[in-house]
């Protein structure tokens, strides 16, 4: 596989996250501290620096670590998206040589309540006044092809070709509430969602694939080191 590629993560930019400090639940853990329109900036730092220092990228790690990485990401962002008027899906990408770049598009609205959830609802019971809601509505498929893990499938990276080549084979544009669960060639289990985090309710809870937060060729589901996962995961 090549290795002309760069780390990328992508977030919520939503000026609704400013009130979370005031208003917002206190379960919100970064966000509830800081006062910022990035939904868990500092999840999404870590995740970067984990992979950065896995590849042994010197010049993007030190672009990231510490309260001083953290600080210098935001002001980043603070200037790509300083004309940013709308809620927005932003991808932050990290080169070998510590360049960071943005891409932005339109995000729907989501209420807090679903950014933080306090619990998750139980499978076909109706929901009540502040529960998370449960739409949009997905539809579910396994992909037809078997998956090996690699650092490519537990870091997040701009080689694709796994999650792409699994929204192929199942026919998934872009904007189709569809998606398809890549399965690991070993055992046959779940490993990730092409673009989202699975959790499945086993047994009166719900639980999610299991991904350490350093890769492993030994444990895990072979799955993206998440930030809602672990976010979910800490709670």
């Amino acid at each position: 596989m090549s290795r002309d590629f760069q780390l990328f993560t992508s977030l919520r930019h939503d000026d609704g996250l400013r009130q979370v400090p005031t208003h917002g639940p206190q379960n919100a853990g970064w966000n509830h501290r800081i006062e910022s329109p990035y939904y868990i900036l500092d999840y999404h730092r870590d995740r970067m620096l984990r992979a950065a220092t896995h590849w042994a990228w010197p010049d993007a790690i030190q672009i990231l670590e510490g309260e001083a990485g953290l600080e210098r990401l935001a002001s980043f962002l603070d200037t790509s998206l300083a004309d940013h008027r709308y809620t927005a899906r932003v991808k932050i990408l990290l080169a070998q040589d510590g360049r960071l770049a943005c891409e932005k598009g339109p995000a729907a609205p989501v209420p807090l309540s679903n950014l933080f959830p306090s619990w998750l609802p139980v499978p076909d019971a109706e929901v009540a006044a502040g529960d998370p809601s449960k739409t949009p509505v997905y539809k579910i498929v396994p992909d037809t092809a078997l998956t090996s893990k690699s650092e490519y499938t537990h870091f997040k990276t701009t080689e694709r070709a796994v999650y792409d080549d699994a929204r192929s084979r199942a026919g998934i544009q872009l904007t189709d509430t569809t998606e398809v669960l890549v399965v690991n060639k070993t055992d046959g289990s779940i490993m990730e969602g092409s673009l989202t985090t699975p959790y499945f309710f086993r047994n009166g809870r719900w639980v999610t694939p299991p991904v350490p937060q350093k890769f492993s060729w030994e444990s895990g589901s072979g799955g993206q080191d998440g930030t809602t996962r672990r976010w979910a995961l800490e709670r």
